[in-house]
């Protein structure tokens, strides 16, 4: 099984910018897309073969979650149970005969850290959300965490020290995360590979010439690592200022 997640920072640009073509060659079974940014109704992406879940946020042209999975789920649940978190469209659960899959897009805290208190509050509920469905089955859970982890994770490591996304508090809830029973894949296969980003900044060619941050993840519980088969960075992929990635696993 090929799931595929990428941040398509607004889903009707990305589709202007080829989406289509690379949903097409990438032939994967689950695509999960964070930063849609649409109504059902404002695009019309709507791929034969596939069962389609949206969770737009109630602001309009503001965050949104999107999947498309080719093989049926047993249940969908959309944001975590908690209100204050579950109106910005950040969360959507599929439930499959042998594990969960979450498709979520972390809270930015923005450049004045002004949301920084409630991203610990949103990390924290998330955790707890995903530990307790793991005690029905395995969870694998993607999508762009808003934070580079590890210092081999960012380009400029030093300089963004303090930053939005590499300040000490996100990367401390992110250990935490992995701490309770969850495996960063791309790491477990790639421990030391450098020069690794899922996401560069529009300004000074940064992605030209790679300055960039591994934000976009896929972790899975710790008992199902070893159906994982491969964790990949389409770095090639252009259409966002995020790229894709991607996960094979064998159930």
């Amino acid at each position: 099984m090929k799931i595929v997640s990428w941040n398509v920072a607004g889903f009707r640009a990305c589709l202007k910018k080829g989406f289509a073509t690379f949903f097409e060659k990438e032939d994967a079974d689950i695509f999960c897309l964070q930063e849609v940014k649409a109504e059902k109704d404002q695009y019309d992406f709507h791929p034969n073969g596939y069962y389609e879940y949206l969770n737009p946020a109630e602001r309009k042209g503001y965050s949104g979650v999107l999947i498309f999975t080719r093989i049926k789920p047993i249940q969908v649940s959309y944001g975590i149970g908690i209100d204050v978190h579950d109106h910005e469209g950040r969360v959507i659960t599929l439930e499959f005969e042998d594990f969960y899959l979450v498709n979520q897009y972390v809270p930015n805290v923005k450049r004045d850290l002004s949301r920084l208190e409630y991203r610990m509050d949103w990390e924290e509920d998330l955790k707890q959300y995903l530990k307790k469905l793991e005690q029905k089955k395995p969870v694998i859970i993607c999508g762009d965490f808003n934070v580079a982890h590890q210092e081999i994770d960012i380009k400029n490591a030093k300089a963004n020290i303090g930053n939005a996304g590499f300040t000490y508090e996100e990367r401390e809830k992110f250990s935490c995360l992995l701490d309770s029973g969850f495996i960063d894949t791309f790491r477990y296969f790639n421990p030391d590979k450098k020069d690794c980003y899922s996401w560069w900044s529009y300004m000074g060619k940064a992605r030209e010439k790679n300055i960039g941050w591994r934000i976009d993840y896929f972790l899975v519980s710790k008992s199902i690592i070893n159906k994982v088969r491969n964790s990949a960075i389409y770095s090639d992929v252009f259409g966002s200022d995020h790229c894709p990635i991607g996960l094979e696993v064998s159930f």
